[in-house]
Parts: structure tokens; sequence; C-alpha cells
């Protein structure tokens, strides 16, 4: 019991702390073009902000700084089936769990037990082939942690689905994303390199090859890590109290070049700044022992206020729905109140949210350097 009351005397940890009023208009539909001309609120004390445009990073940051960028890319992970009777099936693809056999979300689900198959079809690029190729899955059992259908795709021999999925299936923008123009590759980075995530890591959506090579010029340094995004980032938080939450896992690669990076950015007294919420879990995963170490495989980590951070020093992240797990990790790293304030601010000066939204770089740099 005492346990509980010391919850609710923490408003941090109430899940109702994290609302906030967006009005629907200011929710982006299509990216802006160029990538680096959104806009970026910097609030880089606990007393001062300014608004900038994210074309301008590299006067923001100093020579020696790092940049830790997440290299998945997204793949068409959405695909539309049907059932043998006929009836309409969506699936998700969330995480591959062995060859072939992936973790989805499926509507609609109840319906869709084991032992079910879903057909999926598209036009054949074969030339004299049937006008219609068609791709089986088989639901092998339900996931209860996340509500999903465990599928496995009957792929022809020497081929992965991750090979068909540009024929069967379409790129999954989030769902408040319903009237966008953006072709596919606006949801993808400049340098996704590694196939995997059901969504985009969207914070790395505003970098530019040309801003890249104006970062390497001011001397900011970059590297990578792999997070496949899937139901961990994007799960609602439907606790109310929210240490009560349980993240799932999600697969996560950083490299022994990531570490020594950062090891040499710390020893030079530079900051090491995440380029979105899923380079900050892969990083503070990373160093769960206690001391920062490659790491390579599923990461459950829950980041909310009174998180002790081990590595990253700033953020640079797009603005995130309310109630979420996202909102409340980057509360950890500002403050919450100090957030939705910075976010009031944003909506009354009509900042774009959410996945085609502008963005924020966000720390408290006075430890390291005052360039920002």
């Amino acid at each position: 019991m005492g346990a509980n009351v010391s919850v609710r005397e923490n408003i941090d940890l109430l899940l109702e702390a994290y609302d906030y009023e967006l009005p629907p208009e200011r929710i982006a539909q299509n990216p802006v073009e160029p990538r680096d001309s959104a806009r970026l609120l910097v609030a880089n004390s606990p007393a001062s902000h300014n608004h900038r445009i994210f074309r301008e990073l590299p006067d923001l940051l100093a020579p020696g700084d790092l940049l830790v960028l997440n290299d998945t890319r997204t793949i068409p992970a959405r695909l539309y089936g049907n059932k043998p009777s006929g009836a309409a099936v969506e699936v998700l693809l969330l995480n591959e769990r062995s060859p072939d056999t992936w973790l989805a979300l499926v509507k609609p689900g109840k319906r869709l037990q084991p032992g079910a198959q879903i057909v999926f079809s598209a036009e054949s690029d074969s030339p004299g082939a049937d006008s219609v190729a068609t791709l089986t899955a088989t639901v092998l059992a339900r996931e209860d942690a996340t509500g999903g259908r465990i599928l496995q795709f009957d792929v022809p021999p020497g081929t992965a689905l991750v090979q068909l999925l540009d024929r069967f299936g379409c790129v999954p923008l989030p769902p408040y994303i319903t009237d966008s123009k953006a072709p596919p590759e606006r949801y993808q980075t400049v340098y996704a390199e590694h196939p995997g995530s059901a969504a985009a890591p969207t914070a790395g959506l505003h970098f530019t090859d040309e801003l890249l090579g104006r970062l390497d010029a001011r001397g900011i340094d970059r590297a990578f890590v792999t997070l496949h995004v899937g139901v961990g980032t994007f799960r609602p938080v439907k606790a109310a109290e929210i240490t009560h939450h349980q993240m799932h896992g999600e697969w996560v690669e950083v490299g022994k070049e990531t570490v020594e990076k950062i090891r040499q950015t710390q020893a030079r007294g530079r900051r090491v700044i995440a380029v979105g919420t899923t380079v900050v879990r892969s990083l503070e995963s990373a160093a769960r022992g206690g001391t920062l170490q490659p790491f390579c495989g599923q990461t459950d980590l829950f980041i909310y206020p009174g998180y002790q951070w081990q590595v990253v020093d700033g953020l640079i992240t797009n603005f995130h729905l309310p109630r979420s797990s996202l909102l409340m990790l980057v509360s950890a790293m500002v403050g919450r109140e100090r957030l939705l304030e910075l976010y009031r601010e944003a909506i009354e000066l009509e900042y774009r949210f959410f996945s085609f939204g502008d963005a924020m770089l966000l720390g408290n740099f006075a430890q390291r350097s005052p360039a920002i």
C-alpha cells in the first residue's frame, strides 16, 4: 500500500499527467521539402529555448560532438489479404521470429485462430506467368503479450519473405497520417541500411546528404545503431500508474565501433546526442550493466522521469503523441512540466507534430560544452 501511495504522490508517474490537447490540424500529413527545412525547437537549459531550422544543426553543435543515428530500414510491412472464405484481413509485420515466421498484428484478430490461412495477391512480374501471384501465411499461435499472431509464410525455396514484400506489401504509415501524398521513400531516412522496421525512426527523416556533409565539415562525428521499430515503440501506455507498463521487446544492435566512438567522445569531454528515441533506448540498453558494452538482442527498456542516464547527453526528436512511452522518455531528459510547456508553445506557434512533423533538440549541455 505504501508503494501505491508514493506513486500517487508523484504526478510524473501517472498516465494522466502526460495528456495534452492537440488541434487536429497540427498533425503533419506530409513532410516539408527539403527534409532539413523542418522547424527545430532548441531547449538547451532548464530556463531557455529558441526556434531554429533543422538545416542550422551544424551551427548548434560543437566539433567533437557525436551524433548517433538508427540505420534501420522500414520494410513494406503492411499486407492486405483474404481468408479462404473471402473475408478481408490486414496484417502488420512486427519482427521475424525465425526464417519466414513473423510476429504480426492482424485485423480482425478474433477470427484468426491457429491453423487459419491468409492469402495475399499481387500482380505477377514474370513474363508468361499468371497475371496474379499469391503468397500464403498460416497462423501458428497467438501471442498474449502483444495480442498479435505468429504467422508462417510459405515462400518459394531460396527466397525470404523480405524479398517479396515490395510486391505484396506497402509502407505502413501511422494511423494518424490519413491524407499523405508523400512517396514511400520519404518515410525512410537517407542513411537507412538494415531492413526490419515496421515504422521509421522519424527524428532521422530531417537529415539530407548535404546536411550530413556539413556536419562532417564542422567536425561533428557520427555513429550508428540498429533498432528495428516494432510494437514496443508505438504500443500505447494503458496503465494508470506508468510503472506498471511493460514494454515489448525490440531487436537492437550496438556495435563495437559505436561503443568505441562514444568512449572517445566522452573522454574528450564532448557530448553524445541521440537522433531519436530508438537510439536512446539502444544506447541506454547497452549500458544497463553499468558500463557501455557492445550489445545485440532484445530490449524492453522503459525510460520515464527518475531514470538515471548512462550514455546520452542530448536528444533530437519529433513531437510525440499524448500518453505515449516516447513522451515519457523525453520527459525523463528535460522534465515533464518543462516538456509540456514547450509543447504548448509549439502548438501556439503552429509547429507540425508527429512522424512528418518538426523536431526538437533537447538536453542540459552545461556539463560538457557551452556551444549550444
